[in-house]
């Protein structure tokens, strides 16, 4: 994306972010010019309890109820305590230490090519279901749920495996790179949790890695995402901040705040969600002031403010892509 212009080729850029205040905007990314405001009467927000600084605590963003019983199978997820990297173990489902789940919460996946929308599938958790995420082997779905299990659900074959980075701390993102190389997670006690990918080709089951453990943030992480060229790694947080992190070593390259140097204000919120630019140079932030913004990946400098939400920003969709 070229700040100045907002647009690739003829095809022009999308970003559209969406608010407590029940809009959802579009915007010209390039001018920070509301185009368009759609309103809506369902909230986009998480529900939950009070997290602080006028913002909600992370909560489930799927309450729906079925019956489904899928068979599951254990994959160790990361060395146990004491060992290489410090992690807890996997678990299968309903193992114990995790506590009982009187309810279950199934995802719903539905057929992206109907114009119906008709749900194809059901998969059932114990827990509210805070994130999901498609592989680009478009056969396996991530899913993170409150308890703190990861779920790799095998669409081809209706099997899932289970990972448990930390029990009883919810998994509020998860995010694979487009080179499928690797796969992070963030949660609630601010922790990325980084995974080498290997194998889901064809018949070949994705076998995951421990690669790394980052402490991150000292609140609650919201979101991960890789950038396009699967160079940089991004975390959201309730701690005001957006970092950037190299995948080539997970160190720390960028940290972008939107916290305040005058002692007499009050905190800005969160940094709820982001986005990268097509060509990994920028990126866009939403938060609990009402703004989302345009930042320079490698300066960390803001390029342009998005104002016009009368509530907080919890997320966006941002694609400067040529559309082939």
């Amino acid at each position: 994306m070229n700040a100045a212009q907002g647009t690739v080729g003829s095809d022009p850029v999308i970003l559209a972010t969406a608010g407590y205040d029940h809009t959802v905007r579009f915007w010209q990314a390039h001018s920070g010019i509301c185009t368009r405001t759609v309103q809506h009467q369902d909230s986009v927000s998480f529900p939950g309890r009070s997290g602080g600084a006028g913002s909600p605590r992370p909560g489930p963003r799927h309450r729906l109820r079925s019956d489904l019983n899928a068979p599951a199978r254990s994959r160790t997820a990361w060395p146990a305590s004491g060992t290489s990297g410090g992690h807890g173990p996997l678990r299968p489902p309903g193992a114990a230490g995790l506590g009982p789940r009187p309810q279950t919460r199934p995802f719903l996946p539905v057929c992206p090519r109907s114009r119906n929308l008709q749900c194809q599938r059901i998969f059932q958790v114990n827990a509210p279901i805070n994130c999901v995420c498609l592989h680009p082997n478009q056969a396996e779905l991530i899913v993170g749920d409150q308890s703190g299990a990861i779920h790799i659900w095998d669409l081809k074959t209706d099997h899932n495996e289970q990972l448990i980075p930390e029990p009883e701390v919810s998994v509020n993102s998860v995010h694979i790179d487009p080179d499928a190389s690797y796969m992070a997670a963030v949660n609630s006690s601010g922790n990325c949790y980084v995974w080498n990918l290997t194998g889901g080709i064809g018949e070949e089951v994705t076998q995951l890695i421990p690669k790394t453990k980052i402490p991150a943030h000292n609140r609650y992480a919201l979101q991960c995402k890789f950038s396009p060229d699967s160079t940089l790694l991004a975390t959201c947080s309730a701690d005001q901040t957006c970092k950037i992190w190299r995948t080539s070593n997970f160190s720390l390259m960028t940290e972008l705040s939107i916290k305040s140097n005058n002692p007499g204000e009050t905190s800005r919120g969160w940094m709820w969600d982001c986005a990268f630019s097509g060509d990994s140079q920028y990126i866009v932030t939403a938060s609990s002031d009402n703004l989302a913004r345009l930042w320079c990946v490698e300066t960390g400098e803001i390029k342009r403010e998005y104002s016009g939400h009368q509530k907080a920003v919890v997320c966006l969709a941002f694609n400067d892509s040529v559309l082939g």
